[in-house]
């Protein structure tokens, strides 16, 4: 069972992933007009903060299964295909990769649901946590 210290640590992790996600929110809106190019797009502050997003996510996947946290939404989630693809994407932005469109980034920008899905997932986290901290208040 994890303990407090657990939740807070894994809590920071979440919200480091959300920060991104949110500059994310604010860039993509200018971005959408301009060239849909993924060259382009790849190297503009959305994908920057969209990769982090991404890469910071998974590391909250990570500790959540690490520490046994349980919650019925989120372990859904993370049956998904797309966990793998989350972490692969990750590897490809924390690790030098000689190719620009890397297979690691590609595959989950492939995934028919992976937008959806990595938002769900996003929610999910914010809802645990914000219930997790109501009842330990």
């Amino acid at each position: 069972m994890p303990t407090y210290a657990d939740i807070v640590t894994l809590h920071r992790y979440y919200i480091w992933a959300n920060w991104f996600r949110t500059h994310f929110d604010q860039n993509i809106g200018a971005a959408a007009d301009l060239d849909p190019n993924p060259l382009v797009w790849f190297a503009d502050e959305s994908g920057l903060f969209l990769s982090y997003w991404y890469a910071a996510l998974y590391v909250v996947i990570e500790g959540w299964k690490r520490l046994g946290f349980r919650d019925a939404e989120i372990d859904a989630l993370l049956t998904s295909p797309n966990v793998c693809h989350l972490r692969r994407y990750r590897h490809g932005v924390c690790h030098f990769q000689p190719k620009y469109l890397d297979e690691r980034f590609l595959a989950m920008m492939r995934s028919p649901d992976s937008v959806q899905w990595v938002r769900s997932l996003n929610r999910a986290f914010g809802r645990f946590f914000l219930q997790t901290a109501n009842r330990a208040a």
